[in-house]
């Protein structure tokens, strides 16, 4: 068998998180509502009325447009795409064709094995979502909700070579999404959609070979598990002798498989022109720099950051910096702690991520404030309370909104560091287990840890762990 390389592009459809429509005041957000319950003349496409351009879809876009490394266009234009369909009912889709809101642009991956690949966009551009349908008892249904719903739709250059290196691009565009405010990028509600084309070619060579189509891909799982199967069928069907043909396919989630729908369209078959109802979108040199001006900063040039100011290994960076919220989050509790950055690193990827998965909730959502679970790390080395002590106060206090100083002493959780009172605890331990206390003294020094645990026991875990060693060693010294 020959070597054969796999070639893959993407389309994702990304839903803008705008209060309403692309065009019309609707609810641009129906998830659960009732089919055809959240339109209007508008966006349901009734003869004679007219589409107005919400301003925040384009602020969104170009928003995203400067994310991606991408020229934001200072006039963009839109045009209609005509094809017939039952969940477009005004015959055509207003999307934008050749001026759109972005011109370029890029997305850096970072691989597991440390390696970088860029995978460009080949377009970048506006446009309203169609409706929906479905087959019930035999019987196709259409509803209309989502027509109108504002979208991005970008398409990347065939950069990627493997239903791996595909998740991975969905993946990183999902956090940059999120990171930047422009989309809640949640597949399974339909915010974030991808079609893949795939294509083979001998490892090489240059030239692309015929592409399909993979549709109806709603998780990022599913668009790594269908791309290999088509690339395992594009790759029998040549070394049996036959050819590729450029078809749309249909991804089965339930059973794996995938099935023609139809022949692929090509750009001609859309018949594209002006849309005669809305005037160009023109944005100003100022309005530019204030998009660009305005991005924070993004995920891999933080984790980036995080590596080199915090000496963070590249699997803390990567987790640390893997939502904005959790990102800012450890930020500002580095800065309140002025200990260790990794201390608190450890802290937030065992202690609070627990918590947050436990509560379903993001960094910014928390009452646990960043300052006070700075102020707690304090407290466990300072020896004010012991660790396990302060790792239960982050639920306490997110529970409660009371500081940690105030739950430690009105619930007397401050270690026992007092000399007379741990001996006398001490004493009874060592009078109540006199043949540990003999083994120890025959030389079985491992038991030190033991009799610390019972320490630990009495004394509800509130013992000093440094001063109940000190004191347990001159106890057993004696004869």
């Amino acid at each position: 068998m020959k070597d054969y390389e796999i070639v893959i592009g993407l389309e994702t459809h990304i839903q803008l998180n705008t209060e309403t429509k692309i065009f019309c005041s609707c609810k641009a957000d129906s998830w659960g509502a009732e089919p055809n319950t959240n339109i209007c003349p508008v966006c349901s496409g009734l003869p004679g009325v007219l589409p107005v351009l919400n301003a925040e879809t384009v602020r969104k876009g170009a928003t995203l447009a400067a994310a991606m490394y991408a020229e934001v266009n200072p006039l963009s234009r839109f045009d209609r795409k005509n094809y017939f369909y039952p969940d477009l009912p005004k015959g055509y889709q207003i999307t934008q064709f050749d001026e759109p809101i972005g011109k370029g642009g890029y997305l850096d991956l970072r691989m597991s094995d440390g390696t970088t690949r860029r995978v460009r966009i080949h377009k970048l551009h506006l446009e309203e979502d169609a409706g929906k349908t479905k087959i019930e008892h035999g019987t196709r249904l259409v509803d209309f909700n989502r027509c109108g719903v504002p979208l991005v739709e970008m398409v990347t250059e065939p950069d990627l070579r493997s239903g791996e290196e595909a998740a991975q691009y969905l993946i990183q565009l999902r956090q940059l999404l999120r990171w930047i405010g422009v989309s809640e990028a949640d597949m399974e509600r339909g915010h974030l959609r991808c079609d893949a084309n795939v294509s083979i070619r001998e490892r090489g060579s240059q030239v692309l070979n015929p592409k399909t189509e993979i549709k109806n891909v709603n998780s990022i799982d599913a668009v790594r598990q269908a791309i290999g199967e088509e690339a395992k069928r594009q790759i029998e069907l040549v070394e049996s002798g036959g050819k590729v043909r450029s078809y749309t396919l249909d991804w089965d989630a339930d059973t794996g498989k995938l099935s023609m729908m139809r022949s692929k369209e090509t750009e001609a078959d859309y018949r594209y022109f002006r849309e005669p109802d809305l005037l160009p979108v023109c944005l100003s040199e100022t309005e530019i720099q204030e998009i660009y001006a305005g991005l924070p900063e993004l995920p891999m040039a933080r984790r980036d950051r995080f590596e080199k100011d915090y000496q963070l290994s590249p699997y803390d960076a990567e987790i640390l910096t893997s939502e904005r919220s959790l990102s800012d989050y450890y930020e500002t509790a580095v800065q309140a702690y002025t200990g260790e950055a990794k201390s608190v690193a450890n802290w937030m990827m065992n202690d609070l991520s627990r918590l947050l998965n436990d509560l379903g909730k993001t960094a910014d959502q928390l009452v646990l404030k960043p300052e006070q679970l700075a102020r707690i790390m304090r407290m466990v080395d300072e020896g004010v309370i012991n660790a396990a002590t302060g790792k239960n106060l982050l639920k306490k206090v997110e529970e409660s909104g009371r500081s940690p100083e105030a739950i430690v002493e009105q619930e007397g959780l401050g270690l026992i560091a007092d000399s007379d009172a741990l001996r006398s605890q001490i004493e009874s331990i060592l009078n109540g287990n006199p043949n540990e206390v003999a083994s120890f003294r025959a030389g079985k020094e491992s038991l030190m840890g033991w009799f610390v645990g019972q320490v630990m026991r009495s004394t509800g875990g509130k013992a000093d762990p440094k001063r109940t060693r000190e004191l347990l060693q001159e106890l057993l010294g004696k004869d």
